[in-house]
C-alpha cells in the first residue's frame, strides 16, 4: 500500500476480508445489518475508509489483525455444500475441515454432487481476486456423462454457447474414454458459472453423473485423498501470485494448462576476477605474426 493510500485508508469491507473474518460480500451484508462499528459509531456503507488509527468492532468484538495470506488445497467429497451455513441443514465443507485451520473461505464453489479440488484461503480479498475471470486461470474437470456424444458435438462449445438465455464462454472439451453408455470427458474453461458444465451437457442431451475438478489455475488435485487438506507452500504462492499476498492480487498470465510461464533466467556471469579471457581456440596455430622467432643472428 502506498503512503497516499495509507493516509486515505482502505474500504472497510476489504479490511474485514483481509482479516480473515469473512468475504467482501459477507462484509457488505454485515454492514447493511448494522453489525459493524467504527470509533463507536455504527457504519452503514462498505465504502467507509479505515486507517490504522481507527477502531473497528464487529458483533461487539474488535476486528482481528490482518493475517498472513495462506492457501490450502482440499479434496471436496460429493454430498457437501460449499457454504458456511446451509438453510436446509445439509453437511457443509467447513463442518468437515480440521479445526486448526481456523476461519477459511472457499475460492469459488463446487456444487453438492461435484467433487475434487477446492481452494481455501484465510484472506477474503485474495479469494475474491482468484475467483475473477480476468485472472485467465483455467479450471479443468473430468466429467462422466450418460448418453450419446461425439467429438463433433463438443466442437460446438469452442466458441461459447447460449443456454436458456445465459451466455457461456469458450469451453474446451474432448473425449477421454468410453465405458458402455457412459463417456469420460476432459473439460476446461476459464469462467465457471453456476452449474455451467451440467447445463451445457444437458443442452447436448447427455446427463452428467460424475464431475471431478482436477485443477484450478496452477493448483492441482494430484493425489489428495477425499477429505484431505494440504497447505500450498509459500514459495509456490509467491511464484504464482506475483504480488504481495493479502493485497489486491492479479495472477500472472498463464498458458493453456493454467500454469504461469517461467521467466527466462539471465546468463550466468563468468567466474573469476577481471575481464573474461579471449577465446584462443579458433585462432590458427603456428608463428605469431610480427614477432621474430628464435635468437637473432650476430
Amino acid at each position: 500500500m502506498t503512503e497516499e493510500n495509507t493516509n486515505k485508508g482502505e474500504r472497510i469491507a476489504k479490511v474485514m476480508a483481509r482479516a480473515g473474518l469473512c468475504s467482501r460480500r459477507e462484509a457488505e451484508r454485515w454492514i447493511a445489518e448494522r453489525r459493524v462499528e467504527m470509533n463507536g459509531q455504527v457504519i452503514d456503507t462498505p465504502a467507509t475508509l479505515v486507517t490504522d488509527l481507527d477502531t473497528v468492532v464487529v458483533d461487539g468484538k474488535p476486528l482481528p489483525a490482518a493475517q498472513e495470506a495462506m492457501i490450502w488445497r482440499y479434496h471436496k467429497p460429493p454430498g457437501l455444500v460449499t457454504s458456511h451455513n446451509d438453510e436446509q441443514g445439509r453437511p457443509t465443507v467447513f463442518d468437515s475441515l480440521p479445526p486448526q485451520l481456523g476461519r477459511v473461505i472457499s475460492v469459488g464453489r463446487l456444487d453438492l454432487n461435484s467433487e475434487g479440488l477446492l481452494l481455501l484461503t484465510n484472506d477474503g480479498g485474495l479469494a475474491r481476486e482468484l475467483e475473477l475471470p480476468s485472472t485467465g486461470w483455467i479450471r479443468t474437470y473430468r466429467v462422466r456423462v450418460f448418453g450419446f456424444i461425439t467429438e463433433e458435438m463438443l466442437l460446438e462449445l469452442k466458441d461459447g454457447i447460449t443456454v436458456d438465455g445465459i451466455r457461456y464462454g469458450a469451453i474446451d472439451a474432448r473425449i477421454e474414454k468410453k465405458t458402455g453408455r457412459n463417456t469420460w470427458l476432459i473439460v476446461s474453461l476459464a469462467e465457471g458459472k453456476n452449474r455451467e458444465i451440467r447445463r451445457v451437457m444437458e443442452y447436448l442431451n447427455v446427463q452428467v453423473n460424475r464431475l471431478i475438478r482436477q485443477s484450478y489455475g496452477p493448483f492441482r488435485l494430484d493425489k489428495l485423498e477425499r477429505g484431505e487438506v494440504q497447505e500450498v507452500p509459500r514459495r509456490q504462492m509467491i511464484d504464482q501470485l506475483g504480488a504481495k499476498l493479502g493485497e489486491a492480487v492479479i495472477p500472472p498470465k498463464t498458458s493453456k494448462t493454467g500454469w504461469a510461464k517461467p521467466k527466462a533466467k539471465p546468463n550466468p556471469k563468468p567466474k573469476g576476477k577481471g575481464k573474461p579471457k579471449p577465446d584462443t581456440k579458433s585462432k590458427p596455430k603456428g608463428k605469431r605474426p610480427g614477432k621474430p622467432q628464435g635468437k637473432p643472428k650476430k
